[in-house]
C-alpha cells in the first residue's frame, strides 16, 4: 500500500465524502467550505511541531507563533478570502515558562491586528514531549466573488507565481508575510477569469502537481522566467553552501507561502496584474514538466516536502 501525505490524503477524501450541498468544498483543498444559514464559511488547520516546521532551541516563542498563524493565513490567501478569527491549540512542554508561552501569543498579535483576524479560543495543553501548535482560521468569501479552489484549471491558462522563491529555511519561512491583500487584489482586478490557486508550502513542482491533479490537467513552466527572474536571494546563497542549483531550491524547497495562480490568458487586465505577480509557465492538457530554451520540454518530477512518508 503506498505511504506518504498525498497517499493518505486520497484514501481521506474516498472515505470521509460529505454532502455537497452542507460541505460545497471538503478534504483536498486549502480550506473547507462550510454552508451556514446566512452564507458560506471557510475553515482550514495547520498543525506545527518542534523539530519539523520550527526549532525551539534556535528559534523564539514569538517567531514559532507567529508562524503558526502566519500559515493558516496563507490557505485563506490561495483561496481569495476573508479572514475573519482563529482558533490555536497549544501542547506547551512542561519545561516552558509562562513567558515562553505568552511568548506565542505575542508573536501572533501583530497579524491579528494586519488581518483584523482575533484570536477567540482554542486549547492548552502540556506534556513531557516538543511543542505543538495547531492554528484554525474561519474565513468568508469577499462580496461578489466565491472562494477560489484548486480544481478550477482550464488548458490555455497561464500560471503565475505572486513572488520569488527557495531558500526559506535560511529564515523567511519564520517572517513571511501571508498573500491575503495579494489574492484579494488579484481576485478584483481579474474576476472571474482566476480560475485556480494554491498556496506553495511543499515547494513550486509538488504544489503544482496538486493543483494540476485537482483540475484533471497538466503544467509547464518556462526555465528561462524561471531560472532569471523568480529565484529568491536566499535560494542563490544557499545554492553557494550545498551545491544544489538555485533553480532547484526554487523548485523544491517550500515554505515560500507565495501564490500560484491559474489565469485566463484571455483576461483584459493580466498583462498587468497588481502588485508582483509574474507569468511562468501555462496550463496545458496533461504532465508537469519545464520547458528549456535550449533542451525542449523536460519531465518535471512533483518532488517537495511531505510528511509520513
Amino acid at each position: 500500500m503506498a505511504k506518504g501525505e498525498r497517499a493518505f490524503v486520497d484514501w481521506l477524501r474516498g472515505r470521509m465524502t460529505a454532502n455537497r450541498l452542507r460541505a460545497p468544498i471538503g478534504i483536498g483543498d486549502d480550506m473547507a467550505a462550510l454552508r451556514a444559514a446566512r452564507g458560506i464559511v471557510l475553515v482550514t488547520a495547520d498543525m506545527l511541531m518542534d523539530g519539523v516546521d520550527f526549532r525551539s532551541a534556535e528559534h523564539t516563542p514569538e517567531q514559532i507563533g507567529r508562524k503558526a498563524l502566519a500559515a493558516s493565513l496563507s490557505d485563506c490567501a490561495a483561496m481569495a478570502v476573508r479572514p475573519l478569527a482563529a482558533i490555536v491549540s497549544v501542547a506547551l512542554p512542561e519545561a516552558w515558562s509562562m513567558e515562553q508561552a505568552q511568548g506565542l501569543v505575542a508573536g501572533m498579535e501583530p497579524l491579528v491586528a494586519d488581518f483584523n483576524c482575533p484570536l477567540v479560543g482554542g486549547d492548552t495543553n502540556s506534556w513531557k514531549e516538543p511543542l505543538v501548535i495547531d492554528a484554525i482560521v474561519i474565513a468568508e468569501p469577499y462580496a461578489l466573488w466565491p472562494a477560489v479552489t484548486r480544481s478550477g484549471a482550464r488548458v490555455g491558462d497561464g500560471l503565475y507565481v505572486s513572488g520569488p522563491l527557495g531558500g526559506s529555511l535560511a529564515g523567511r519561512h519564520l517572517t513571511f508575510t501571508p498573500r491575503v491583500r495579494e489574492a484579494r487584489a488579484l481576485r478584483e482586478a481579474v474576476g472571474e477569469s482566476l480560475h485556480a490557486m494554491i498556496d506553495i508550502s511543499d515547494g513550486l513542482a509538488l504544489d503544482a502537481y496538486r493543483l494540476c491533479e485537482a483540475s484533471g490537467v497538466g503544467g509547464e513552466f518556462d526555465e528561462a522566467v524561471l531560472a532569471e527572474e523568480m529565484i529568491h536571494p536566499d535560494a542563490v546563497r544557499l545554492s553557494q553552501s550545498d551545491g544544489r542549483p538555485a533553480l532547484d531550491h526554487a523548485l523544491h524547497d517550500g515554505e515560500d507561502f507565495e501564490l500560484l495562480a491559474a489565469i485566463a490568458e484571455s483576461s483584459d487586465v493580466i498583462d498587468a496584474p497588481p502588485g508582483r505577480w509574474r507569468r511562468i509557465g501555462r496550463v496545458v492538457e496533461r504532465g508537469l514538466a519545464l520547458v528549456r530554451p535550449d533542451a525542449g520540454r523536460v519531465e518535471l518530477e512533483p518532488l517537495g516536502w511531505e510528511h509520513f512518508r
